[in-house]
């Protein structure tokens, strides 16, 4: 009965289709003059409490230091960089690293593409790093961030986590870009004395700050709040240290007299500086190389002018000028941006071990004074 009565009803037109709408494609001369926000510098960058906590929980998960990093997403709005969320990268520990990396770039692909289907923000701004006692520099992080600038609108930034300040209860997010003399020099890969000389290179001028603020939501904060409010217990018989709890307890991690991480930090440090005079060592070998093959150029040089000066003097035609470049392979004056980046490391690990010690200093005095010792 009931198919005969659907087979007797009229069949239900199908509702017409809407017309796609049509858009005029902006003239490429007029993209720049449309495009207001690419004009204004990026000069702070704002962070998500998501964010923040999706890269905090990411670096403590992770195997190591160096595998934590991911991309970060967002937008720029009056030279506000605004971070709306994160997703990491994996960490493909292979010797193939041409495989690793299309494998990387397809998964940042499909995570770009299913960000977009969930009409999520899917622009790169650019990404994070975790890092160990301040020190950041090395070359990936460089040639990292050096793509990103040149390919993104705003140039990108790189938001530094470092985990061991975390650990001791302060958070640590700093965001960084490369500056204009460091990206000139290199774009023309040319990290030689002269070089460094003339764009005024030093470690500390490699990267520069952008200050940091971090952006939480009404909801998250009371949440938050909740938390950290102590709950009484229902029942009756309880002791008076388990009838008071609440989700978050408070830490006194901080009033801990010891001084964690110092032998480690002595150790990074010592062992950049092994490293730095390594360098160091093979810059001079380089450059006793470059001096010994000049002056064997130059007695050459002034050999032939003598024998041409002879034979001018004979009354007979001078020796035709050959070419020295080709005859002595003259090595080009060695880079020294790997130098350069050991000397931040240093520079940051001597930085940690100074907060480090400077707050056991204060504590231990504190203790000795409460003491009357």
């Amino acid at each position: 009965m009931a198919e005969a009565l659907a087979a007797s009803l009229p069949a239900p037109q199908a509702a017409p289709t809407p017309a796609a709408p049509t858009y005029e494609a902006i003239p490429a001369s007029m993209s720049k003059v449309i495009d207001i926000e690419a004009e204004i510098p990026v000069t702070c960058v704002q962070l998500d409490g998501l964010v923040v906590t999706k890269i905090i929980k990411h670096c403590r998960d992770a195997p190591s230091v160096s595998s934590a990093h991911g991309l970060l997403l967002g937008l720029d709005l009056d030279g506000t960089l605004e971070i709306s969320n994160s997703f990491p990268l994996p960490h493909h520990v292979a010797d193939d690293d041409d495989k690793s990396n299309k494998s990387i770039a397809r998964y940042q692909a499909s995570m770009l593409r299913s960000l977009k289907e969930v009409q999520s923000d899917d622009s790169v701004v650019g990404f994070y790093q975790a890092t160990s006692m301040g020190a950041f520099f090395s070359q990936a992080l460089v040639d990292t961030q050096a793509i990103h600038q040149d390919r993104l609108r705003h140039g990108g930034i790189v938001v530094v986590h470092d985990i061991t300040t975390t650990a001791r209860g302060t958070a640590s997010f700093r965001a960084f870009r490369l500056t204009k003399a460091f990206l000139d020099a290199y774009k023309r890969n040319n990290f030689s004395t002269s070089s460094l000389i003339s764009h005024r290179l030093t470690f500390s001028s490699i990267m520069e700050e952008i200050p940091v603020k971090i952006r939480t939501n009404a909801l998250l904060s009371s949440f938050l709040t909740t938390l950290t409010q102590p709950s009484y217990s229902p029942l009756p018989d309880v002791s008076p240290v388990q009838a008071v709890s609440t989700s978050l307890p408070p830490s006194f991690s901080t009033l801990n007299l010891g001084t964690p991480g110092l032998t480690k930090n002595l150790e990074q440090i010592i062992d950049s500086l092994d490293q730095y005079k390594t360098e160091e060592g093979n810059l001079a070998y380089l450059q006793r190389q470059i001096a010994r093959e000049k002056m064997r150029a130059d007695s050459y040089v002034a050999k032939r002018k003598e024998e041409n000066a002879a034979r001018v003097a004979q009354g007979l035609a001078p020796l035709p000028e050959e070419d020295i470049s080709r005859m002595f392979k003259i090595p080009h004056d060695p880079s020294r941006l790997e130098s350069m980046l050991l000397l931040g490391q240093v520079d940051a690990y001597a930085k940690s071990l100074a907060v480090t010690s400077s707050a056991g200093l204060v504590k231990m005095y504190a203790a000795k004074a409460s003491s009357g010792v």
